[in-house]
């Protein structure tokens, strides 16, 4: 895979606030068995460089991380890579990850992922055991 060195060069757009939630408000229902909790939902742009200085495009990043619950906690998370203007067999690409994401203890959580790429010819799916420090 392609390594990038990213260099923040113009603009990057972060939607939160002073508010430890930001602008999208959290929710429980009454009965306490649904609600849903914004953790972390960002658009970045960005300007790509390699080691050397050649220009390597731009890149529109999304990264949205939210808890909700439905009768047990989940979280749902997307993290997205959108490239332009580089890749000249291609008008651009790009690479989207969706997890779905049970805590099991402080610690430790069971992820289910897929991960969607122009880099890959098939999606792929991971199952797996999260640890969080």
């Amino acid at each position: 895979m392609r390594k990038l060195v990213l260099l923040v060069c113009t603009s990057v757009i972060t939607l939160a606030t002073a508010a430890p939630a930001g602008i999208i408000p959290s929710w429980d229902s009454p009965s306490g068995r649904f609600g849903f909790h914004p953790v972390c939902n960002e658009f970045s742009f960005y300007q790509n460089y390699d080691d050397a200085g050649e220009n390597r495009g731009r890149t529109l990043q999304i990264i949205s991380i939210n808890s909700f619950k439905l009768f047990t906690t989940f979280s749902f998370e997307l993290t997205a890579d959108y490239n332009f203007e580089f890749y000249p067999d291609e008008d651009r690409n790009h690479y989207v990850e969706l997890s779905l994401v049970k805590p099991l203890t402080s610690l430790m959580s069971v992820n289910v992922q897929r991960i969607i790429a122009t880099c890959e010819p098939e999606p792929i799916n991971q199952f797996g055991l999260r640890l969080s420090l």
